[in-house]
C-alpha cells in the first residue's frame, strides 16, 4: 500500500516536510522531559560556545555536538513512542529497543561532553 504522502513533490513536498518537523518538535516538547531539559541545556551551551570558543571550527564542533544531543533524543523518543504504540507490556525486544536507543542519547553526551573538554582545556 502506497502511502498517500509520498506523491507530493516540489514546494508542496518542502512545505509538508517543514510542517511535520514543527509538529514533531512541539510533540517532543510537550511529552518529552528529557527533550524540554536539553533543549533548556542548549539554550544554555550554544550561546556559551560562541563566548568560549576562539575560532569557528571551535564553535561550529561545540554547537554541533550539543545539537547532536537533540537529535539523538529526537530519534529515540520516536523509538519509543513506536514500541509503546505497538503494545506496552513488558517484552524483552520493546526493552532492547529502548534501552539501545538510551544507549544512544548516552553516547551523544558523552561526545559532547569529550568535544567540550578537549576545546576547552587545550
Amino acid at each position: 500500500m502506497k502511502s498517500p504522502y509520498k506523491g507530493k513533490t516540489g514546494l508542496r513536498r518542502l512545505m509538508n516536510a517543514f510542517g511535520y518537523s514543527i509538529s514533531g518538535t512541539f510533540a517532543a516538547f510537550k511529552y518529552e522531559d528529557a527533550f524540554r531539559q536539553e533543549v533548556f541545556l542548549s539554550l544554555i551551551l550554544i550561546p556559551l560556545a560562541i563566548y568560549l570558543g576562539e575560532s569557528v571550527i571551535e564553535q561550529g564542533l561545540m554547537i554541533s555536538s550539543i545539537l547532536l544531543i537533540i537529535i539523538v533524543e529526537l530519534l529515540n523518543s520516536s523509538i519509543e513512542a513506536t514500541v509503546d504504540r505497538i503494545s506496552i507490556k513488558r517484552h524483552k525486544l520493546a526493552k532492547r529497543a529502548k534501552d539501545i536507543g538510551s544507549a544512544a542519547v548516552f553516547f551523544s553526551l558523552i561526545n559532547a561532553a569529550v568535544i567540550w573538554f578537549l576545546i576547552l582545556v587545550k
